[in-house]
């Protein structure tokens, strides 16, 4: 386990290292990756990653997998930002392979349909012509495998996760990447749980593509963009830090918990709440009321940002998440409201996500 952390640390460190010599680490790369999965994540203000303990740990922290009690379980979550404009979905697939150990699969899209292409509205004569006009997808996509195993030291279990990314803008460019992923979980027995989640822990790395005609590049250069050039682009590492409670309140079956967790990134100056280079740290919160496992009811607290009104003044805003979800007899399904932009912004978005839990297949009777 010590060899595993200190290998872990040791690639982190470089890739940091090597990522600050170059210029080739943007910041908010892959950032389709940072929006989280799950309703129940986001009425938690995706501070889950301590508490995590299903299909969707694949994205929060493959360690959680080790919490899945049954032969398999599927996750489903379905989301719209800007009046449906852009699609956001998730699948995951997580299987028990012995008391100590699982793995999991899973599928993310993040894509806007239907865009205008009017590179060519004005054709060669300088005439307007809407025949002209076509329509191209621009999809995010990433194909995560995660193994989770439960340690020597009780309660303690560590996975990780290998990712590749496709990004496609319609003809003009495309890219792969690959990443990988680690986690710890540590439960005590009774109440409390912690965990650290490294994001992208080697950096990930995509390689971009640009197929770009001829007529496209007047296009570029008659409007004063740079073209773009094929080239290396890196994800730089994110580490996460949490630790959650679950307690009685009294009443039979009834119980609070709650979450908090520190992401700390690596790509420069961010506008969060401690804002430095190269590491920034964004907290947020949540916390939940349930009975038993059939009722829960969540809310939380996320991006924490400075904003600017028109006479330059500063304010501060957050991101509100209230949730609910129900579950009976391994099926469970999620409800998320939240909110998008600054305080006053009126950009709400639903997301509701399902799971389901299933039993080993038994042998068919002849």
């Amino acid at each position: 386990m010590v060899k595993s952390i200190s290998f872990s640390l040791s690639l982190l460190s470089c890739s940091i290292l090597i990522a600050q010599e170059t210029t080739i680490a943007p910041k908010y790369s892959n950032e389709f990756l940072s929006l989280g999965v799950g309703a129940e994540a986001f009425g938690m203000g995706n501070a889950v990653v301590a508490n995590t303990s299903n299909a969707n740990s694949i994205y929060w922290n493959p360690a959680g997998l080790t919490s899945v009690n049954k032969w398999a379980e599927i996750s489903f979550m379905h989301s719209e930002y800007f009046a449906g404009i852009a699609k956001y979905d998730y699948l995951g697939i997580a299987h028990t392979i012995d008391d100590k150990s699982a793995l999991g699969f899973a599928a993310i899209r993040f894509g806007v349909d239907d865009i205008p292409n009017t590179t060519q509205l004005i054709d060669n004569n300088g005439v307007i012509n809407y025949d002209n006009v076509t329509s191209f997808t621009a999809g995010d996509y990433a194909f995560m495998l995660s193994y989770a195993r439960k340690l020597n030291v009780p309660g303690l279990s560590l996975g990780g996760t290998a990712k590749v990314i496709y990004r496609k803008v319609g003809d003009f460019a495309k890219s792969f990447g690959f990443g990988i992923d680690a986690g710890l979980q540590y439960h005590l027995p009774k109440h409390w749980k912690f965990g650290l989640m490294a994001r992208d822990i080697s950096s990930t790395f995509n390689a971009w593509v640009f197929n770009l005609d001829d007529a496209t590049r007047d296009v570029y250069i008659n409007t004063g963009n740079a073209i773009p050039q094929n080239g290396l682009e890196l994800t730089l590492p994110r580490i996460i830090l949490a630790a959650a409670g679950n307690f009685d309140i009294g009443l039979k079956g009834l119980n609070i918990g709650g979450e908090v967790n520190f992401d700390f990134t690596t790509d420069g100056k961010r506008n969060v709440l401690i804002s430095a280079n190269p590491v920034s740290i964004d907290p947020h919160a949540g916390l939940f009321f349930g009975f038993k496992e059939l009722v829960k009811v969540r809310m939380g607290i996320s991006n924490i940002q400075k904003f600017t009104n028109l006479d330059d003044s500063n304010y501060w805003g957050v991101q509100p998440n209230i949730g609910m979800g129900l579950a009976f007899k391994g099926f469970s399904l999620d409800y998320a409201f939240t909110r998008l932009g600054a305080a006053e912004a009126n950009y709400y978005t639903h997301i509701f996500s399902v799971r389901l839990k299933l039993d080993k297949p038994k042998n068919a009777v002849k």
